[in-house]
């Protein structure tokens, strides 16, 4: 948790500092330092369900190629016991 602190204390310092060199306004620095973070928190969220999908989706292909696979290789099977029979 600590760590965590920590983080958040170097990102808000990093938010309020680039806003304060662009804007010169400390009033601007501080919104953004505390806007820009709450906004960033509601698009990881979304990021993350985004990120579920896809690692879903690239599973499923996963799942599907070594399926198939698995039916080449019996058809092969099945093709050479039938050739020698």
């Amino acid at each position: 948790m600590i760590k965590t602190m920590t983080f958040a204390a170097v990102h808000f310092s990093v938010a309020f500092g680039v806003a304060y060199a662009v804007t010169g306004s400390i009033l601007v620095g501080g919104l953004i330092a505390l806007v820009e973070p709450a906004i960033n928190t509601v698009a990881y969220y979304f990021h993350e369900k985004a990120w579920s999908v896809f690692q879903g989706r690239r599973s499923l292909r996963s799942a599907v190629a070594e399926a198939w696979s698995k039916v080449s290789q019996s058809e092969i099977a099945a093709e050479y016991a039938y050739s020698r029979g």
